[in-house]
């Protein structure tokens, strides 16, 4: 399998929003309905009750096109398929210290325990140096994702890095941060 990650372009912002309502479903089964995530009257996981289609959804994703050298959004392929997402922020929308954060990552089910997950977080990793920042849930619900999170920061710093249960702007997380450009 072929794994490219690069800068989604304008032309290719639906792809990410045709895959965002997956990642939303995904997180739900870590969060639950009512810690983190919201899925109002009409279906949809949103705390904004006046979304009532995916459609009206799509905007709010539109910021990561309308911000670029500030906001990057990656698209993963396998094989030229869509295969998952990383949405990274740099400030003035990351906590101050912080150059880029990995605002979110999500890899299609087809795709995880092939490793792609893992080489698609180093590729982004690599795009820029400097300090980096991500969360994650710290539930129980959530272990397969923290081991993930552990082994690939792990690997990808060679151990240098640091990892704290912390209060973040969305609730308490389990936090990584390191530092690429040493």
């Amino acid at each position: 399998m072929n794994l490219t990650v690069k800068l989604a372009e304008p032309h290719e912002a639906h792809i990410i929003k045709n895959l965002y309502p997956l990642y939303l479903h995904d997180l739900s089964g870590h969060y639950g309905l009512n810690d983190g995530l919201v899925l109002n009257e009409h279906g949809i996981y949103e705390d904004d009750h006046d979304i009532q289609t995916l459609a009206q959804q799509y905007d709010v994703q539109n910021i990561w096109w309308e911000k670029p050298g500030c906001l990057y959004p990656f698209l993963f392929r396998a094989d030229l398929v869509p295969a998952g997402f990383a949405l990274i922020a740099t400030p003035p929308h990351c906590a101050p210290g912080v150059d880029y954060f990995v605002n979110e990552f999500f890899v299609l089910q087809p795709f995880r325990g092939t490793g792609l997950a893992g080489q698609a977080a180093v590729q982004v990793f690599e795009q820029f140096k400097g300090v980096w920042e991500l969360h994650t849930n710290r539930a129980a619900k959530n272990i397969t994702g923290q081991k993930f999170w552990r082994k690939t920061v792990a690997g990808y710093t060679g151990q240098n890095y640091h990892e704290a249960l912390e209060d973040t702007f969305n609730g308490s997380k389990l936090v990584f941060r390191f530092n690429n450009n040493i």
